[in-house]
C-alpha cells in the first residue's frame, strides 16, 4: 500500500512541479522573450520613421533658411505627436540641434560626446540615453547624409512603458491559457485517478487477496468494457480456475489417501491377523489370496495415476499415429475377454463397417481405450447379457460405440464419469477392484487425439460410450 500511496503522490508531485515551473519559464524566459521581440518590433517600426525623417525633414534643420526650418519643425513635432515619441537631430559632435518637445537653443543645447551609434552595434538602444532620461526608453536612430557623408543622426525616443505593457498583456493571455491548460491537466489527472489509479488499486488489492490464498475474493471491475475491465474479468477468471484447481486438488489427495488406505488396512489386517493366530493355518491360502489382489490393486492404482499424470501433461504426451485397421483393433480386444465373458455368461456382439475400416490414430492408446470401455462394460453387466460394439462412419469421421446391458449410471453421475477416482453408488458394491481412474484415462486419450467422447445411459437399462476418429485416406 506505501508503494502505491507514494506512486500516486509522486504523480501529483510532478504534476505541481510541472504548474510551478510552467509559471516561472513564462514570467522569466517567456517575459524576456517577448519584451525582446516587442523591443525589436518597436525599434523597426520607429526606424522606419526616423529613415523617412531623415531624408525629408532634418536636412532642414542645418539650413540657413529659417522658412524652411520653420516649416520641418512643424512637420517634426506633428510626427511625434502621431507616433507619440520624442524626435531628436543630433549632430556628429553628439549636440542636439532640435528637440520635438522644447525649444532648442544651440548654444545651451545638450551635447553627448558619448553617443556613438557605431559603438552601439545596431539601430538602436534601450535605457536613460546617456541619463537624458529618468526613465528607460527605446532610442532608434538613423543616419543623415549629405552630399554622401554622414553630418548627423535623427534619434527617436519612445517610452519603454508602452513596450511594457503590450508586454504585460501578452504575459496576461499566456499566464491565462497556461492556467487554463493546468486546469484540463488536473481534469486528465483526475481522470487517471477515477479510471485508471483507482482500479488498478482494487486490482493491486484483488492480487494481494489472491496471493493470500483468498480465491473468494470478489473484484467489481470486470463489468467495464476496457482494458481495466478485461485485466479484473481476467483476474477473476484466473481465481476462479485456482480455487477449482484446489478444490480438486484437496479431492484428488482425499480420494488417493482414501483409495490407497483401504487396501492397505486390508493387507496389514489379514497379515497381523494370520501372524497373531487370529486366522488358523488352514485358512492362510484364502487370506493370503486377497492379500496378492489388493496387492494387485494397490499397483493398478499405482500404475493408474501414473499413465493418468502422464496423459494429462499434454508436452510430455507423444501420439505415434498410424494408419490401421479399427475393426481388427475391436475384434483383437474383445478376444481378449473370451474367458471373462464365459464365466459371467455375457456375449460381445459386433457391428461392424465393412471387412476393413481404417484410422489414423495411436494404434496401442486406442487399444487402451476400447480395453477400458469394454473392461467396465463387462464388469457393469448383468449375466446373461448382450455387449454391443459398433462402427459407423459419417463425414470422415468413424463413431465407435461400446454399449452394455447392465446397471446403468444415474442421471446426476453422467457430468462426473470422468472424473478422476469417481464411482457412482451403484458400482461401488460392484466394483471391488476398480480404481476409478479408467475413464479419466479414456477420456485424455481421446482428448490428446483431438477427439470427442459421450457417454448415454440410463439407470437400470444400461450404458452407451461413444468416441470419435479421423478415417484414414490411406488404405491397405
Amino acid at each position: 500500500m506505501k508503494m502505491r500511496r507514494t506512486l500516486y503522490l509522486k504523480f501529483l508531485f510532478i504534476y505541481v512541479l510541472f504548474g510551478i515551473a510552467a509559471f516561472i519559464v513564462t514570467a522569466t524566459f517567456t517575459s524576456e522573450r517577448t519584451l525582446r521581440h516587442l523591443t525589436d518590433h518597436y525599434a523597426a517600426s520607429l526606424y522606419r520613421e526616423a529613415s523617412l525623417i531623415a531624408s525629408n525633414y532634418a536636412v532642414q534643420i542645418y539650413r540657413k533658411d529659417e522658412d524652411a526650418k520653420a516649416d520641418a519643425v512643424l512637420e517634426l513635432q506633428a510626427i511625434d505627436t502621431y507616433i507619440s515619441a520624442e524626435i531628436w537631430i543630433i549632430n556628429n559632435g553628439g549636440r542636439v540641434l532640435f528637440n520635438s518637445r522644447q525649444k532648442t537653443d544651440y548654444s545651451s543645447s545638450p551635447v553627448y560626446s558619448d553617443f556613438d551609434p557605431a559603438v552601439s552595434g545596431g539601430y538602436y538602444m534601450t535605457g536613460n540615453f546617456y541619463g537624458a532620461f529618468s526613465e528607460d526608453v527605446l532610442s532608434v536612430f538613423s543616419p543623415i547624409t549629405s552630399n554622401f557623408k554622414v553630418i548627423g543622426y535623427v534619434v527617436i525616443h519612445q517610452s519603454m512603458k508602452s513596450i511594457i505593457a503590450s508586454r504585460n498583456e501578452i504575459l496576461n493571455i499566456v499566464f491565462v491559457t497556461l492556467g487554463i491548460i493546468l486546469l484540463f491537466s488536473l481534469g486528465i489527472l483526475l481522470g487517471f485517478t477515477v479510471f485508471v489509479y483507482t482500479p488498478l488499486k482494487k486490482i493491486t488489492r484483488a492480487a494481494e487477496e489472491y496471493a493470500s490464498g483468498n480465491m473468494s475474493y470478489s473484484l467489481d471491475e470486470s463489468h467495464r468494457h476496457d482494458e481495466m475491465g478485461y485485466l479484473a474479468g481476467t483476474l477473476n477468471y484466473m481465481a476462479s480456475e485456482i480455487g477449482k484447481a484446489e478444490d480438486n486438488q484437496k479431492k484428488f489427495i482425499a480420494n488417493v489417501s482414501h483409495d490407497f488406505r483401504s487396501p492397505l488396512t486390508s493387507i496389514k489386517g489379514y497379515l497381523t491377523a494370520m501372524l497373531d493366530g487370529t486366522i488358523p493355518p488352514e485358512m492362510h491360502e484364502k487370506y493370503i489370496s486377497i492379500v496378492s489382489n489388493e496387492t494387485d490393486r494397490l499397483t493398478k492404482l499405482t500404475n493408474g495415476l501414473l499413465e493418468l499424470n502422464t496423459l494429462s501433461n499434454k508436452g510430455s504426451m507423444v501420439l505415434e499415429k498410424t494408419s490401421f485397421d479399427i475393426n481388427a483393433i475391436i475384434k483383437r480386444t474383445a478376444e481378449t475377454f473370451g474367458g471373462t465373458c464365459t464365466a459371467k455368461r455375457i456375449n460381445i456382439e459386433l457391428v461392424l463397417t465393412g471387412k476393413k475400416l481404417f484410422v489414423t490414430a495411436d494404434m496401442s492408446k486406442i487399444q487402451q481405450v476400447l480395453y477400458n470401455l469394454l473392461d467396465n462394460a463387462i464388469k457393469f453387466s448383468h449375466t446373461n447379457s448382450i455387449i454391443k460394439i459398433e462402427t459407423t462412419e459419417k463425414n470422415e469421421k468413424i463413431f465407435v460405440s461400446v454399449k452394455d446391458h447392465g446397471i446403468g449410471i444415474p442421471k446426476e453421475s453422467l457430468s462426473k464419469v470422468f472424473d478422476r477416482f469417481y464411482k457412482t453408488d451403484l458400482s461401488r458394491g460392484k466394483d471391488k477392484k476398480g480404481t476409478g481412474l479408467g475413464l479419466s484415462i479414456v477420456k485424455e486419450i481421446i482428448q490428446a487425439h483431438e477427439e470427442n467422447i459421450n457417454v448415454i445411459s440410463t439407470e437400470g437399462v444400461g450404458t452407451e460410450f461413444i468416441f470419435t476418429l479421423p478415417k484414414s485416406s490411406i488404405e491397405y
